[in-house]
């Protein structure tokens, strides 16, 4: 079966050696029925043809890739084999063994396919082709019970052959036995040799002439020499004839176990027929992907617009490894793309190359070339290649090639792609360059896709001023007289013979001579080139340049985009730990510190007449309420610890004891970790580390109301002054004074924090908000200072 629409000349098969390509391909099946299908791949030239072959051949990939490909064995076209079960004819063991093989690789490959769809492995289309296998479990077992892979019927196919073949087994054993008997002892010298043979299916002793009636018997055959006869002795005459009886009656078994089977297989030879073509189909898909692999092939985009672009593209029958390769581009604003040039540079593989990926693609190939390469779609292909002189026509090269452009000429049209090898070659050069010229403008015209080679210096100006016309060249190094086979598209070729003569010895004078016999235009020309070639190597420099910090600096953005968002990602992190551990050690603060307060309310309201809180206990509870801050411990701070240790202190110098928050002056020097500190009425012995140097503190310009004494009996005012405080000192001494207040047990207590631009009644109002021992807050009446003041009330 062939599902191909071709509709492409098959003419130029031959031309670009397409067929060769099938036959490589037909050499990665594994059966008879895919290597058919291989040895008939045609191009198709239908879209969405084109693409189901191209699904089907990177399904092919994909199992390949994951699996190693699909479990198709060998397997033989029996078509033949069931044209004659229509008939009423019976099928031989081989031929039913070559059926059996057929129907258990169609089960193995269906279970092959099941298991691939429960692993999750994704194909486009072989799936579906799948489903369309038809299994037959009993009639796979009747076979796989009674024929053996190469077509010999088991003693299992039935009872009856079972004890025939038993029979035949222990008569061979009988007669053997009887010869051998007869051949031992003083019977050798009657026989030319000691040995039991057979002729014409009986078994028989070599017997010299002259001793023939010493055995009677049947006389089978004789050597060519007639030395020697071979003999049936008489004794063992009965035992052949049982033996042959035997034989004929097993093989009257095995054609009724044949007929048998036939007549079981076909009702099926729909089935089987079907079963075949997908099995062949699959082997011919699982083929195209490993011929793929061996040519390092990739699947090609299609452009309806005949926008041809294949990268890195290389002959798929060179060698790949020496095989330099091109870009080779067509389409688009490029309708036409004249290659100039020396010879041997490679422009006759560059147009083969095109033209023979375009087929291999439009077959469902892929194609040796890099990832993003795009062919197109054409309906025909068309080429003129090579020396077609016909000796029988007696036409001339010019005149053959002629002949084959007029045909091409005759049936191109807008979606047809045409290759021209030295276009116009072959006559009069002036004469050969017009003609090209005016077929190019035919084929432009028409609008046809052509790419042609010449040697034509006028086609390099035609290429250069007609539009949708490109120039190119392939490259040659004049420093090694050798072409490197690079295509360079937009450059036209230029004659190298002035540098090559130059390097392999002729005189400056002959070359310089010769230059002047050119024409000034082809002068010009040349100078053109030698300058677009000049120009092409410095852009190609500096692409290259710019590309490699191009990619560097994407690289480093790659990076640095990838720190970032690990940055962030950490410093959110950090900033919720952080967050989780303050509101913890917050509440827990609070907590201890609400603690605190009330235990000084307590001894305050046990002893309220004359015996309030000593100073010392005051002096203990603020220490208390200053251990709560959470701190970074100098042990642990290697700089802080560093500028503990480089501080010195001597006896009268001004202090800060940090567990108290309290300022005083030093004493004396208890021991070498320990200093007596005088912080107001109290001496203490402080540990060095808890104290640290101030400077001594100037006559302090106001002194807050906390120091006048109140009718009661404690040290704190019931009102605090923050007037002409800086805000952040404010708000610390209003922390201090409510903690006092509570501890001297005040109902309320009244803050003056004045009008002035509100920025401290604001923060005094936010700091109340926040305090958990307090009930309630308000501003003071008009005749107490109005908004200028808030009174405080505290929870009992």
């Amino acid at each position: 079966m062939n599902e191909e629409v071709n509709t492409i000349n098959k003419k130029i098969f031959q031309t670009l050696e397409f067929n060769k390509i099938s036959k490589m391909l037909s050499h990665f099946t594994a059966s008879e029925l895919g290597k058919e299908q291989a040895l008939e791949l045609k191009p198709s030239t239908s879209l969405a043809e084109i693409e189901r072959l191209q699904n089907e051949t990177e399904d092919g990939v994909t199992i390949l890739r994951l699996r190693g490909g699909m479990p198709i064995p060998k397997l033989h076209n029996v078509k033949p084999h069931l044209k004659r079960l229509q008939i009423g004819a019976s099928l031989n063991g081989l031929e039913i063994a070559q059926i059996g093989r057929i129907l258990r690789t169609t089960s193995e490959v269906s279970r092959f396919f099941e298991t691939m769809k429960e692993t999750g492995i994704e194909l486009t289309t072989l799936y579906h082709l799948a489903d369309n296998f038809i299994t037959t479990p009993t009639l796979n077992q009747q076979i796989r019970e009674a024929i053996e892979e190469d077509g010999h019927v088991l003693d299992d196919a039935s009872t009856a052959l079972r004890g025939i073949r038993t029979g035949i087994k222990r008569s061979e054993t009988g007669i053997r036995e009887k010869l051998d008997s007869l051949i031992r002892g003083k019977n050798a010298q009657y026989l030319t040799d000691a040995v039991v043979t057979m002729r014409n299916d009986r078994y028989v002793i070599p017997v010299k002439p002259e001793h023939r009636s010493r055995f009677g018997g049947v006389v089978h055959d004789q050597s060519s020499t007639g030395q020697t006869l071979f003999i049936e002795p008489q004794s063992v005459v009965d035992l052949n004839n049982r033996l042959r009886q035997l034989q004929i009656e097993e093989r009257q078994e095995i054609d009724r176990i044949l007929a048998e089977l036939s007549n079981e297989i076909a009702p099926y030879a729909n089935e089987i027929v079907n079963n075949m073509f997908l099995l062949g189909k699959l082997d011919f898909i699982g083929a195209k992907a490993s011929y793929g692999k061996s040519i390092t092939a990739t699947r090609p985009l299609i452009s309806e617009a005949n926008e041809v672009s294949l990268l890195s593209a290389r002959h798929p029958m060179l060698d790949s490894e020496t095989v330099v390769p091109n870009d080779i581009l067509i389409g688009g604003e490029n309708q036409a793309v004249i290659i100039t040039g020396p010879n041997t540079g490679g422009k006759t593989i560059i147009l083969k190359t095109l033209g023979l990926l375009q087929l291999m693609g439009q077959s469902g190939l892929q194609l040796p070339v890099a990832e993003g390469s795009q062919m197109g779609l054409f309906t025909e292909i068309f080429a003129d290649i090579g020396d077609e002189q016909s000796i029988e026509q007696s036409l001339s090269t010019f005149s053959s090639h002629m002949t084959n452009i007029v045909s091409i000429l005759d049936n191109i049209d807008k979606k047809s792609l045409v290759i021209f090898d030295e276009l116009g070659a072959g006559t009069d050069p002036q004469e050969g360059a017009a003609l090209a010229i005016a077929i190019l403008d035919q084929i432009g015209t028409i609008g046809s896709y052509v790419m042609v080679t010449s040697h034509y210096p006028e086609l390099k100006a035609y290429g250069y001023n007609r539009p949708s016309t490109v120039n190119a060249s392939m490259e040659f190094n004049v420093d090694t007289l050798s072409p490197t086979y690079r295509l360079l598209i937009g450059v036209p070729g230029r004659s190298n013979a002035f540098e090559i003569s130059k390097r392999l010895g002729l005189s400056v004078e002959i070359i310089e001579s010769a230059r002047q016999l050119i024409d000034a235009e082809s002068q010009d020309l040349n100078e053109m080139i030698t300058d677009l070639e000049n120009r092409r190597k410095m852009a190609e420099t500096e692409y290259l340049e710019v590309r490699y910090h191009l990619d560097e600096s994407e690289q480093l953005h790659a990076d640095l985009q990838t720190a970032i968002q690990q940055f962030y990602s950490e410093r959110e992190e950090l900033m919720k730990k952080a967050r989780e551990e303050a509101n913890k050690i917050v509440e827990e603060t609070e907590e201890r510190a609400d603690q605190i307060i009330k235990d000084l309310r307590k001894k305050q309201l046990q002893e309220p007449f004359g015996n309030n809180v000593k100073e010392h206990e005051l002096i203990g509870a603020k220490s208390n309420l200053a251990q709560l801050h959470h701190e970074e411990s100098l042990a642990k701070n290697k700089v802080l610890k560093k500028a503990k240790i480089d501080q010195s202190f001597k006896i009268g110098n001004d202090v800060q004891v940090m567990s108290f928050g309290q300022k005083g002056v030093l004493l004396e020097k208890v021991d070498k970790n320990h200093w007596v500190v005088q912080m107001g009425m109290l001496k203490m012995k402080i540990k060095e580390n808890d104290i640290k140097l101030t400077t001594p503190e100037k006559e302090p310009t106001r002194r807050m109301t906390t120091a006048v004494r109140s009718s009661s009996t404690s040290h704190v005012s019931t009102q605090l002054d923050l007037r002409g405080e800086r805000y952040e000192n404010a708000l610390a001494d209003l922390d201090k004074y409510l903690d006092a207040a509570l501890l001297a047990n005040y109902p309320q207590v009244t803050i003056v924090h004045g009008k002035g631009t509100g920025a401290l009644r604001t923060g005094v109002t936010e700091a109340l908000k926040k305090h958990r021992s307090i009930k309630s807050f308000h501003y003071a009446p008009n005749n107490q200072g109005g908004n200028g003041a808030t009174i405080v009330e505290f929870k009992s």
